[in-house]
C-alpha cells in the first residue's frame, strides 16, 4: 500500500486535519487577510486553507523529490487577468510557502537538502501510515457520498412534483415557446394594430 494508491485530495484533507490537531501547527496571523498570490482577487474563503496548503506542499515534496520555494511558487501560481490585455502567468506568494515549509520542518516532516527541502524519514512513514488510514475510510466515504446524492435527487424530485401540483411548472412542452406559423403571427395583435 503506497501513498499514490489513494486519491490525493482525500489524503491532503486528512493530513490538514492532523497538522492542525496532532502536530499543533499554528496558523500565522496574516493568514486571515492575505491573498495566496498576485493572480488571485481575494483571500481564500476556507478558514483552514493554510493547513490544506501546507499538507499539499508536503505531498508535492514527497511526490517530486527535493523542491525549493521557487518551484513551489510556480506550481501554485496561476493566470492573472489584466483587463483587455491577455492573461499572464504569475507565481504564488513566497511568504506562505516559506512559512509552511518552516512549520513542516519544525514538525519533523521535512529536512534540508542540497536543492531545497526533501521528505524526512518521519514524514515518509507518516504519509504511508496516513494513506493506509485513508484507504480504509474510502468505502465509508463513498457510501456517504452515494447516500447524499440519492437524498439530493429525491429532494429535487419532491420539489418538482410539488411545483407540478401547484401549477408553477408545466409537465409538457411550453406552448408560448412554440414557433408560430405565418397565419398565426397576426392573431396575437389587437385588431387596430393589424390595419
Amino acid at each position: 500500500m503506497g501513498v499514490f494508491d489513494v486519491p490525493a485530495s482525500d489524503l491532503i484533507e486528512e493530513i490538514a486535519v492532523d497538522l492542525r490537531e496532532k502536530f499543533k501547527i499554528e496558523k500565522p496571523a496574516f493568514a486571515d487577510y492575505v491573498k495566496t498570490g498576485v493572480c488571485k482577487e481575494r483571500a481564500p474563503q476556507r478558514q483552514d486553507w493554510y493547513y490544506v496548503r501546507i499538507a499539499s506542499i508536503l505531498y508535492r515534496i514527497f511526490k517530486e523529490g527535493p523542491l525549493g520555494v521557487g518551484s513551489l511558487r510556480t506550481y501554485y501560481g496561476g493566470r492573472q487577468a489584466r483587463g483587455v490585455r491577455p492573461h499572464k502567468f504569475e507565481k504564488a506568494s513566497g511568504k506562505i510557502i516559506r512559512k509552511g515549509i518552516q512549520d513542516l520542518e519544525k514538525a519533523g516532516l521535512l529536512k534540508k537538502a542540497p536543492k531545497g527541502r526533501t521528505i524526512s524519514p518521519k514524514g515518509q512513514s507518516y504519509l504511508i501510515k496516513k494513506s493506509k488510514e485513508v484507504k480504509e475510510l474510502l468505502p465509508q466515504k463513498k457510501a456517504e457520498q452515494e447516500r447524499l446524492k440519492a437524498e439530493k435527487a429525491e429532494r429535487l424530485e419532491r420539489m418538482r412534483s410539488e411545483q407540478l401540483k401547484r401549477g408553477d411548472v408545466e409537465s409538457g412542452p411550453r406552448e408560448k415557446f412554440k414557433k408560430k406559423g405565418k397565419e398565426e403571427k397576426g392573431k396575437d395583435k389587437p385588431e387596430e394594430e393589424k390595419k
